[in-house]
Formats: C-alpha cells, sequence, structure tokens
C-alpha cells in the first residue's frame, strides 16, 4: 500500500465522518477535501477543478434553471388547484393522485422544487380532511424519490454517475434506461406506502385547525403599554386586557427588568413591556387595541398589509446550524420571527439565540409586497398559503415546451443531455419565462459546490489506486458468491451511506470503485453503477437522508424515528428488488 493510498483512503473516511455529522456544511467538506488532495500532490490543478468543469455539474445547473421556468409560469401550480380539490372528496383519492403527480414531476424536474410546491397543498389538504398532515407529507416525499429514479435527469445523482461512467470511456446512461426497473420501484413504493406505510405514520395532528398544527394557535409576541392604554392603574389579573381577550399568559417586563409577582400584586404602568401568549385572532385584536403598541424585536410595528408566513428551515442555508443573531436575520430581512417548531416542539423562548436545523418551523410576519423577495430566497422554503407569487400564466406553454424539447432532444439523442439543458435554460430567459436574475437565483450553489468538490474525490480514488485496492478486496470476499452479490453488496452500502451523508458524494466515492471492480472481475460495470445510482436516489430511514425527507420533517411534526419505523421496510424492499431486477435489465 502506498503513501498515496493510505492519504486518500484516510480522507475517504474523514469526508464520510464530516458528512455524516456535517460539523462543517456538505459543500465547504467537499471543497477542504479537494484542496487537501491538490496540495498533497495526489490531484493537479486541472484535476482539481475538473468537477465544475464536468457535464454533471453543468447539468444538474442547468435542471435547477429548467425547474424555476415551470414554477414561474405557474405549469406546476396548476396541479396544486386540482389536488385540493380533490382533497374535499377521499383522503384516499388525493392521496393516489397526489403521490402519482409529484412521481412523474420528479422524473423530470428537481424533486425538492416539486415537494416544495406540493407541501402547503398537502397542508391544507389535512386541515379540510382532518387528516394528519404526516399522513400525507411522508408519502409525498417518497413519491418523489420514487419518480427520480425513472429518468436520467430525475435526480442529480443519476446524472453524476452517468458523467462518470462516461468519463471512463463507457456509454452514459440514456434518458429513459432506468425506467422500467423505476416504474418497478414506483408501483411497489406506492403499494407499499398505501397497504402498510400510511398507517404507520403517526396520526400527529394535536389541533383542530392548521394553525394550530404549527403551533401559531399560542404563540409569543411582545407589546408595550401605552399611557392612554385601559389596563394601565390596574392589577394585571384583572385587567381588561385579560378580561376582553383569551391570552394564556403573560410576563411583565418594567424597565428591563422581569417582574416575578403572582399576577393579582403586579399593577401596571405606562411603558411596561408585555409578553403575551395568544392564538391568532387574538393577535389582530392587540395590534388593533387603543392604548397598546406591538412591539417587534425590530423596533418597529408590523405595516396593515403584513401576513403571517410560515416557512421550513432549508438544509444547508445559512439557518442552518445557526441562530438567528448568528445570520443576522433581522438586518436581512427586516423582520422577526414570532415562534418556531424545533424538533417537534413548539419553542417560543429565546428565539434570537437559539440554534435552528434544518426542517425546523419559523412563523414571522412580513410586508405583503415582500413576499416575493422571501419566496425567492435559498433560506427557507414557504409553507404557508398565503403570499403564492404572481405567476406568469402566459408563458406556460412555452415553458412546457421548452422542457419537454430538451428531454425529447436527449432522449432521441439529438444532442447531448448537458447541450440540450444549456440550450434550454438560454430559451426560458429569452422567451422570458425566467428572468436573468431568477435564473442565477434558481440555481443550487451548495450542489454544485459539492459536486464540484466530491467529483474530485473520485479522481483521486482512481489516480492513487486506491479503488483498485477496494474493488480487489470486494472480488475476493463478495465476489465469490457471484456478481449478483456484488450488486447487492454495492446497493446495500450505497443505502446506508446515503442514510448518514450527501447522496452525491457517496455516488462520486462509490462509482469509481464499482468500475473498477467490474473490471478486476471481468463483467460488465453497468449493473453495479445502475446499483449505485438506484440506491443513492432512495434514503427513506432519515429525515437528513434525503432533501425532500428534510423538507417535511418539520411540517409534519415527525421525529427521527418515524421515518426509521415507515422507511427501514421500505429499504429493505427496494434492495431486494434491486437484486433480483437489476442483473435482468443490465445482465452481466
Amino acid at each position: 500500500m502506498t503513501v498515496e493510498i493510505i492519504i486518500v483512503l484516510g480522507l475517504v473516511a474523514s469526508a464520510v465522518i464530516l458528512f455524516a455529522t456535517e460539523r462543517l456544511p456538505v459543500d465547504l467538506t467537499a471543497l477542504v477535501l479537494m484542496a487537501t488532495m491538490l496540495l498533497s500532490g495526489i490531484i493537479t490543478p486541472q484535476e482539481a477543478v475538473s468537477g465544475f468543469s464536468n457535464p454533471a455539474t453543468i447539468t444538474v445547473g442547468a435542471m435547477f434553471v429548467l425547474s424555476a421556468g415551470l414554477f414561474k409560469t405557474g405549469a406546476v401550480n396548476l396541479l396544486g388547484t386540482i389536488m385540493t380539490r380533490l382533497g374535499a372528496v377521499s383522503f384516499w383519492l388525493v392521496l393516489a393522485v397526489m403521490m402519482l403527480t409529484v412521481g412523474v414531476l420528479s422524473a423530470f424536474i428537481n424533486n425538492t422544487a416539486a415537494v416544495a410546491i406540493f407541501l402547503p397543498i398537502a397542508l391544507g389538504v389535512a386541515r379540510d380532511t382532518g387528516t394528519a398532515a404526516g399522513r400525507l407529507l411522508m408519502p409525498l416525499s417518497f413519491a418523489s424519490m420514487f419518480g427520480g429514479v425513472c429518468t436520467l435527469i430525475g435526480t442529480s445523482t443519476n446524472i453524476l454517475v452517468s458523467s462518470i461512467a462516461g468519463r471512463h470511456g463507457l456509454e452514459p446512461f440514456g434518458m429513459f434506461e432506468m425506467t422500467g426497473l423505476g416504474l418497478i420501484f414506483f408501483g411497489a413504493g406506492s403499494a407499499y406506502m398505501f397497504l402498510i406505510g400510511v398507517r404507520l405514520i403517526p396520526a400527529r395532528k394535536g389541533e383542530e385547525d392548521l394553525r394550530k398544527l404549527f403551533g401559531i394557535g399560542d404563540y409569543l409576541t411582545e407589546i408595550i403599554l401605552e399611557p392612554e392604554a385601559r389596563s394601565v392603574g390596574k392589577v394585571l389579573a384583572e385587567s381588561p386586557l385579560l378580561r376582553d381577550l383569551s391570552i394564556r399568559s403573560v410576563e411583565v417586563f418594567r424597565n428591563g427588568r422581569l417582574i416575578e409577582e403572582p399576577g393579582d400584586r403586579i399593577v401596571l404602568q405606562a411603558g411596561d413591556h408585555l409578553k403575551v401568549r395568544c392564538d391568532l385572532e387574538n393577535f389582530h385584536k392587540l395590534k388593533d387595541r387603543r392604548g397598546i403598541s406591538l412591539r417587534h424585536e425590530t423596533g418597529r410595528k408590523a405595516g396593515e398589509d403584513a401576513v403571517l408566513v410560515e416557512a421550513v428551515v432549508a438544509r444547508g442555508s445559512t439557518l442552518d446550524g445557526r441562530s438567528l443573531r448568528q445570520a443576522r436575520f433581522r438586518s436581512r430581512y427586516g423582520l422577526s420571527a414570532l415562534a418556531v417548531r424545533h424538533r417537534g416542539q413548539v419553542m417560543r423562548d429565546d428565539l434570537d439565540t437559539m440554534p435552528l436545523r434544518a426542517g425546523d418551523v419559523l412563523l414571522f410576519e412580513v410586508e405583503e409586497n415582500h413576499l416575493d423577495q422571501l419566496w425567492e430566497d435559498k433560506t427557507f422554503v414557504l409553507v404557508s398559503q398565503v403570499g403564492l407569487p404572481v405567476f406568469r400564466k402566459s408563458r406556460m406553454a412555452t415553458a412546457v415546451t421548452i422542457v419537454a424539447a430538451v428531454v425529447a432532444a436527449a432522449a432521441t439523442g439529438i444532442v447531448p443531455i448537458v447541450a440540450g439543458a444549456i440550450v434550454g435554460c438560454i430559451l426560458m430567459v429569452l422567451t422570458r419565462c425566467l428572468t436573468r436574475e431568477e435564473a442565477y437565483g434558481a440555481i443550487n450553489w451548495q450542489v454544485i459546490f459539492l459536486l464540484g468538490g466530491v467529483i474530485t474525490l473520485g479522481t483521486a480514488l482512481e489516480k492513487s489506486g486506491a479503488a483498485m485496492l477496494l474493488a480487489g478486496y470486494l472480488v475476493e470476499t463478495v465476489g465469490n458468491l457471484g456478481p449478483v452479490a456484488l450488486v447487492s453488496a454495492f446497493y446495500l452500502a450505497t443505502s446506508l451511506f446515503t442514510e448518514m451523508m450527501s447522496n452525491n458524494a457517496t455516488a462520486a466515492m462509490l462509482a469509481p470503485i464499482a468500475i473498477a471492480t467490474a473490471e478486476s472481475y471481468g463483467v460488465d460495470s453497468r449493473p453495479l453503477l445502475m446499483a449505485i445510482a438506484f440506491a443513492a436516489s432512495a434514503s427513506f430511514m432519515t429525515p437528513v437522508g434525503y432533501q425532500t425527507n428534510t423538507l417535511i420533517y418539520g411540517p409534519g411534526q415527525f421525529r427521527y424515528a418515524d421515518f426509521l419505523r415507515v422507511g427501514t421496510p421500505l429499504n429493505i424492499l427496494f434492495w431486494v428488488l434491486a437484486t433480483i431486477f437489476i442483473p435482468r435489465f443490465w445482465p452481466f
């Protein structure tokens, strides 16, 4: 074993730990690994930056833009209107149609975007039908993964593995080459969710309506008593404030200090600051009450056209792992959070200093004319029904035609997928389906830098000989059981790694090893690459294994164990199906 192999294997081990624990953002981890390999001389400067010019990286970036074009013209949201109507008919009907619709959409656009669009729709249906939101949201997330494995462009992982195959002189994946097995996964996964999975999802409604589902039926706000307030000079327990309004609890601050006395002994004074908990209806009454000023932490009153907005913290955003104060949330947006649902609990105290995690749900008030700006931001995903942006419906047909043409051109081999996707992005802007600013903003740069970094890790595995060393070990152990056992082993390994770390990082590390293993065993590498592609896009056991799971984690009031309970049998089912059918679709 050479020094280079030892260094690369050490970096791989470090990568697994860092990606799994996310002590650093995943994109930063990838860049640190790339820089380390560059400084150690394992890769050249040209090889270090080759990941950013890789067709997979460019294609994935282009697909973000094409997905945004469909969204901005209202093509995706139109389907949501139909879902809302079906919800009044039957829960099972809307579940079936929603899973089918999201699955089909996810085969051609970014599945995170598809889930983000349907998330508020699912919450509205849950409210109208009296169903626990989680029983719609988890099938929604899983269906997006079912659909994502049906085409080459369904997930960024499929594109990445296909690009790695092409770089090794192998034939890249066809647009619909994965569709046969993908449909089997889709059918089996949907049947499992209908017959078993939905029944395993806890019915955590807790409250009667959607607002209470989010914890906003009883949230915290701060008011200031002005001299003309009717409650000034009155004992808190008998004040008009408590008598006229349904307020859950009150904390009185005077001169910056909390008055720790019973309510029947506190005489309210002008200038007192009161922290009160109340529902949405009484919140609006407070705003209009004479002698009461609503003070947000920004120090300014909310405008008359302000609306209440719920938002999920996005994975890898500036708020993920940081507090509102650390992220300078108030100075950036000019507003403050009213409440947050944190790991299934509603936490309303010390919001500014509490570290937030992906999947946490924030509640804040925002002026209506700023809603579009918030919708564009990648810090969080708005899930409230209010404030949906205005769509360019007149260009809906144009956007759909462009995406269809890109898919058709790639499927028929007229142009490579990367070329078609780039042309499609240009047409989206030229036809005004998107503005240039929206096109740039649609790209998830974290994914781009992650791909740019981890692709070089695969290069280092090959160049150092580490991939061949690991391949030889696999051939000597699992290979004795036959090539089908290798397919099963690669699928299982990819599935387990993906539950702990980035699916793209997992694929970038294992794909070169799969190719080397196939060469050592003397068989076609395509079955092994397909095992990696399918497994890396089917993560059901944890809320962090796939971005759509993270997106629904907070709104669905899920716990970590919920994904283990529902997702583990599904992972096992797909592992068995992959072991049986991959050698049939792609013979050795």
